[in-house]
């Protein structure tokens, strides 16, 4: 192993502001990814100022010389629901678990703030294979769409139970508004 390649693969990962310079770098690199992928309508990302907001920490992924490689946020809704954010990797430094590592530290985050569930968008397509299979491998389900997210075929939704519930306890997550 190189020592770039061992640089990646020793990457700490922190909850940090996302109003620095290398953050704000790395949203802009996820979002000219996704123009690309999806109608604009379709993309729900947050901005840099929203991800600022105390509702939302933001996971910050560095490699060994300080270079923020990834991120990936946890936004905190009511009635016990967490919902997963702007996850990404630097290409450079795919490849090494680092989105695994990441999407790991806001599971861990979401269970220590007591929360019931996870929830994601992401896009459909071939596009967004791995970020499905990182979900998956993480142990989200596929569901409907949640909160006021459409129905559009852009979109994949996931859920992630976090807590154990006894079999008489209800175990539906919050649809949306209304219950939509």
């Amino acid at each position: 192993m190189s020592v770039r390649q061992a640089c990646f693969v020793t990457v700490t990962i922190s909850v940090e502001s996302p109003v620095q310079d290398d953050v704000r770098s790395l949203v802009a690199q996820l979002n000219d990814h996704l123009v690309p992928l999806s109608p604009k309508e379709f993309q729900f990302g947050i901005s840099v100022a929203d991800m600022a907001s105390p509702e939302t920490s933001v996971f910050v992924a560095r490699r060994c010389d300080g270079g923020a490689v990834g991120i990936g946020a946890l936004t905190r809704h009511d009635a016990g629901i967490g919902e997963v954010k702007r996850m990404f990797t630097v290409p450079a430094a795919r490849g090494v678990r680092i989105g695994a590592r990441v999407l790991d530290a806001i599971i861990a985050q979401a269970r220590e703030d007591g929360l019931e569930w996870l929830m994601l968008e992401t896009g459909s397509g071939p596009a967004f294979r791995s970020a499905h299979r990182l979900y998956e491998r993480a142990g989200f389900r596929r569901r409907g769409p949640f909160h006021d997210y459409p129905d559009s075929g852009w979109s994949a939704f996931y859920e992630l139970r976090l807590v154990q519930v006894s079999p008489a306890s209800s175990s539906e997550p919050v649809t949306g508004p209304a219950g939509s």
